[in-house]
């Protein structure tokens, strides 16, 4: 099932403002920026220790984080991932429940590799979850 935290997804209408932002007020920086190509972002991520920031830009206008980026022009918390030891499962279980899984059944990977899914945002508080399979 749900083992922790692993980061919590922020829009921006550009990562190099972003980053030159939080490095200013907060101290923090961002890693090596990745484009994930199949949801049509650039994207990297501040390491806290316990969990990630992971700030995202359209690399594309029809994207899904570009269509967030339109309703929302100045950016916002787009969703918050929890790791899963076995998505298979945990997806299943959570189905089984009630909840709604996300997406065409297809099998999707972020930037990492790591098996993903999304869960609908009425089945939790309101929110988009990310599940992330962690492998440790």
């Amino acid at each position: 099932m749900i083992t922790g935290m692993s980061h919590v997804s922020i829009v921006v209408p550009s990562l190099d403002a972003a980053a030159r932002e939080l490095e200013r007020k907060y101290g923090l920086k961002i890693g090596p920026v990745t484009v994930n190509d199949d949801q049509g972002v650039r994207m990297a991520y501040i390491d806290l220790g316990n969990a990630r920031i992971e700030l995202m830009e359209p690399a594309r206008p029809g994207s899904p984080v570009g269509k967030f980026l339109q309703r929302n022009p100045r950016g916002g918390i787009h969703h918050f991932s929890l790791r899963v030891d076995s998505l298979q499962a945990t997806t299943a279980e959570i189905e089984h429940k009630g909840a709604r899984v996300l997406g065409d059944g297809k099998r999707q990977v972020n930037v990492h590799g790591a098996r993903i899914a999304f869960l609908h945002p009425h089945d939790f508080l309101g929110a988009l979850v990310e599940l992330e399979e962690y492998r440790g």
